[in-house]
C-alpha cells in the first residue's frame, strides 16, 4: 500500500493487501479489504466496511454504518447518510452527542455501481449488480440487477443501441 504524505489514516484502520489510497484521504475506524482503491478527498468513517476490489472515486463520503461489498464502483462525489432525523442540538438546545441519535445501516451488494453525485439515504440495500444513475437520490431498496435513476430514484428501462 502506498500512502500519500497528505492522507490521514488512523491507527485503528484495517487495510487489506494492495489497497491504494490517494492524497487527501481521511480514514478512521473503518475496514478496507484487498485491492480496493480510495480516490482523492474521500472520507470513510468508523464502522464502515469496504470489500475487495472496490473503487471509490474522489470526493465521496462513506459514513458510519455503511457496508460496501466486493467489486462495487462508487462514482465521484457520492454521499451516504446514516441518520433519518439529523439535528445539531437536542430538544433542550445542547449539542447532540452519539447517544442522541441512531445510526441506521446501509448495504451495497456485490458488483453494484453508483453514479457520480448520487445520494444514498440510510436504511437501504442496493442489490447485487444494480446500477444507480448519476445524481440520483436513493430513498428505497434497489433490487438486484435493477437500473434506477432520478429523485427519488426509480427503475428505468435501458434502451440498447
Amino acid at each position: 500500500m502506498g500512502t500519500p504524505e497528505y492522507s490521514r489514516i488512523a491507527p485503528d484502520v484495517k487495510l487489506g493487501r494492495d489497497v491504494k489510497v490517494y492524497a487527501f484521504v481521511n480514514l478512521y475506524g473503518c475496514e478496507v479489504d484487498d485491492e480496493s482503491r480510495i480516490g482523492t478527498f474521500v472520507e470513510i468513517q468508523k464502522g464502515a466496511k469496504i470489500g475487495k476490489r472496490v473503487k471509490i472515486s474522489s470526493h465521496s463520503f462513506i459514513c458510519e454504518g455503511v457496508t460496501i461489498e466486493d467489486e462495487v464502483f462508487i462514482g465521484h462525489g457520492v454521499m451516504f447518510i446514516n441518520d433519518k432525523y439529523p439535528r445539531a442540538t437536542t430538544a433542550g438546545g445542547a449539542p447532540q452527542s452519539e447517544a442522541d441519535w441512531a445510526c441506521i445501516p446501509t448495504v451495497i451488494k456485490k458488483r453494484a455501481s453508483i453514479g457520480s453525485n448520487a445520494t444514498i439515504l440510510c436504511g437501504v440495500t442496493i442489490g447485487e449488480g444494480a446500477l444507480v444513475g448519476a445524481g440520483s437520490v436513493v430513498t428505497h431498496d434497489v433490487p438486484a440487477g435493477a437500473v434506477v435513476a432520478g429523485n427519488p430514484a426509480r427503475p428505468i428501462t435501458v434502451k440498447e443501441s
